[in-house]
């Protein structure tokens, strides 16, 4: 479950940023790109967001995070470039191991 937790908080991330730098270079200059882009990224990005939150509820346990570990990883969900640091500070075990 922490590799599903690893690309979930990859692919959150990006999303999150995806968005974000729709609404600063994009959007001011083109509004009819919400139907093509913000919309579609948006509700990835908001299943994504869920997914996060519930699989690091569940991984609390099994990865014996302490109630502030926990608050740290939620809140990083929240921050640009948050959940990049999650990735590497509280999942040990390598994306890519077998």
């Amino acid at each position: 479950m922490l590799k599903i937790f690893k690309i979930t908080a990859l692919l959150e991330g990006i999303s999150f940023l995806v968005l974000m730098a729709n609404m600063i270079f994009l959007k001011p200059n083109n509004p009819e790109l919400y139907h093509t882009i913000v919309k579609p990224f948006g509700y990835a990005h908001g299943a994504l967001f869920i997914g996060y939150i519930i699989l690091a509820l569940l991984l609390k346990k099994e990865q014996n995070w302490s109630q502030k570990d926990l608050g740290i990883i939620l809140i990083a969900s929240l921050i640009p470039f948050g959940t990049f640091y999650v990735e590497k500070k509280y999942c040990k075990e390598p994306l890519l191991s077998k």
